[in-house]
């Protein structure tokens, strides 16, 4: 037995949404992991990226049980302000920023990397895979919803 359209779209919006929010768990995981148990201080921005990420690990399931295509509007912004702070970072450390518009004045500086996996993985990039991976998530939920 076939289930009808509406369903089979909000299954699908349902799985996108709890993907969105796998990501964002393990990224907020990950976060506290290399600060708490590796004493890794992070830099501004990386401050930053953590400000919008760790709300989505708390919103997104909040619109899972039960389903509420909602959580969209809340969430979207947050991954979006997220990636551009994690998209600043990574051209910072490319330089293609100057060092005089650099946020980071005291404390760790944000151009220094500090982990590089496979020669060129570092938390920035990390950071800017699942916030677009996140957005991309959140808005096929919305274009799931309209239709």
């Amino acid at each position: 037995m076939e289930l009808p359209a509406r369903t089979r779209n909000e299954s699908t919006a349902w799985m996108l949404v709890f993907g969105a929010w796998l990501i964002a768990s393990v990224s907020t995981l990950g976060a506290l992991f290399f600060g708490e148990v590796m004493h890794l201080p992070p830099c501004v921005l990386c401050w930053y990226q953590r400000i919008f990420m760790f709300p989505l690990a708390l919103i997104l399931p909040m619109g899972l049980f039960p389903f509420d295509r909602k959580v969209v509007r809340y969430a979207l912004p947050l991954a979006v302000l997220g990636g551009l702070f994690a998209a600043f970072h990574l051209l910072l450390l490319a330089g293609v920023i100057p060092e005089n518009v650099q946020p980071c004045t005291q404390g760790v500086p944000c151009s220094e990397t500090v982990i590089e996996w496979f020669g060129f993985v570092t938390i920035p990039l990390l950071s800017a895979a699942a916030f677009s991976i996140i957005t991309a998530l959140l808005i096929a939920t919305h274009l799931r919803g309209s239709k």
